[in-house]
């Protein structure tokens, strides 16, 4: 039985809204690139509006500090006792298997709970909410029931393109069977969940133009990723040229394939044209397969779930970006233009930014081609310091959090007045 939710209209007295929004974990630390935008814009958005948080529990100590610093800065968590399973031992493997028999995406399936819908529904029986806001495709579920109110979904990145994409990279028959199943329940899934929303916020213009092409959804607006200009404009760059910095959370699988290309084929054969070259790998969360293999391979370093990634990024010669999966749009590019180091990077790696291969990015498609643009920059950094120099004022300017939080605001204004979605997610 739908539940009624006579309470969402925008208050006209007033210009202060009430948004909740609901995702897998709080927002902090922001020490990957989900939790940094949703972090950076929800921030600047808390000074001026009534935001409630809802979210799984994780780790007890990371979850009372999160809750603290949320609070602090006027953004009022609500954290429900259910955790995602874990993606390892037998247990996981036979979820996958049932998993075949589910209509969901496995991630989908995995991050329904009856305990965080149970808190959404509880605080629409209580409160005024103008807005609900999923901040991952899949949590527009946890709205479900509430009747006619204005939702948005914050596409983080178009799933159904990054399954399409492990699909067309992976040569063990098996496993991309697996994931060709994977990849259309994601297609099935975001047409539905986005005929849910009164509107999608993609992270790009291509993801908005994919997403308006491929499901027919018109209401779709684009927030680019960013960067706190204040934060990054303090680095002072001291470069080692025979450093490449890789950067990115360790635990999502497009990051693990990126890592995997540079240990297996780009950076020995860097290291046996430059012996004296090292490769820095900074993320949250690595498996303990990489964090073996690190330490029985010269050259190599792995610093995990640093506080600050500031010091690499000044202290590298080079951010090297050899991603063949993704969506959205990368941070760790932004970051690295803001403190003025060069990037050399596939073209799927810089996808979603305005940026110009060879006016403010080094474009490698292929492994020798970023072998061969990493030894160039050894041999001699000074071109490309001097492109990255260039590109860090349009950087600083055009990707700023304080400009893109103000155009998250004229959204959820433009949901209010278009009123309720005509789908149904189901």
């Amino acid at each position: 039985m739908a539940m009624r939710q006579a309470v969402t209209e925008a208050d006209p007295r007033s210009d202060r809204l009430h948004v909740v929004v609901a995702n897998a974990e709080l927002p902090y630390p922001p020490n990957a690139g989900n939790r940094i935008r949703t972090w950076n814009l929800l921030e600047r958005l808390a000074r001026r509006h009534r935001i409630t948080f809802v979210a799984r529990r994780g780790d007890p100590e990371e979850t009372r500090q999160a809750v603290e610093h949320l609070e602090n800065h006027g953004i009022r968590a609500v954290v429900v006792d259910h955790q995602v399973p874990a993606k390892s031992g037998w247990t996981f493997y036979a979820r996958l298997a049932a998993n075949l028999f589910s209509p969901y995406p496995y991630s989908v399936s995995s991050h329904g709970a009856t305990e965080l819908r149970s808190a959404i529904q509880s605080i629409a029986a209580r409160e005024r909410v103008h807005i609900w806001q999923a901040e991952w495709t899949s949590y527009i579920r946890a709205f479900r029931g509430l009747g006619s109110c204005c939702k948005i979904v914050m596409a983080q990145n178009v799933e159904s393109l990054i399954w399409q994409r492990y699909y067309e990279s992976e040569t063990a028959p098996l496993r991309r069977w697996y994931i060709k199943q994977q990849w259309r329940k994601f297609e099935r899934f975001e047409r539905r969940a986005f005929a849910a929303a009164s509107r999608v916020v993609a992270v790009s213009e291509p993801d908005a133009a994919l997403i308006r092409d491929r499901y027919g959804c018109r209401a779709v607006d684009v927030v680019d990723n960013g960067i706190d200009r204040v934060y990054f404009e303090a680095v002072r760059p001291d470069p080692d040229p025979r450093t490449s910095l890789f950067l990115g959370s360790l635990d999502w699988r497009p990051n693990l394939d990126a890592v995997g290309l540079l240990l297996d084929r780009i950076f020995p054969a860097v290291r046996a044209a430059e012996p004296q070259a090292r490769l820095c790998l900074v993320g949250r969360k690595p498996p303990q397969a990489l964090v073996r293999r690190v330490a029985e391979t010269p050259g190599v370093e792995l610093h995990a779930d640093v506080p600050d990634v500031r010091p690499f990024l000044a202290t590298s010669g080079m951010m090297v970006v050899p991603l063949r999966i993704g969506g959205g749009s990368r941070l760790k590019i932004l970051e690295a233009m803001a403190v003025g180091l060069p990037v050399i990077s596939t073209r799927v790696g810089a996808e979603g930014l305005e940026l110009v291969p060879g006016d403010d990015y080094i474009a490698a498609d292929e492994p020798e081609d970023m072998v061969s643009a990493v030894v160039a920059q050894i041999r001699n950094p000074g071109p490309a310091r001097a492109m990255a120099e260039r590109s860090r004022t349009y950087v600083l300017e055009r990707y700023d959090w304080d400009s893109l939080a103000q155009r998250l605001e004229r959204v959820w204004f433009a949901c209010l007045e278009q009123g309720a979605p005509s789908g149904v997610m189901s």
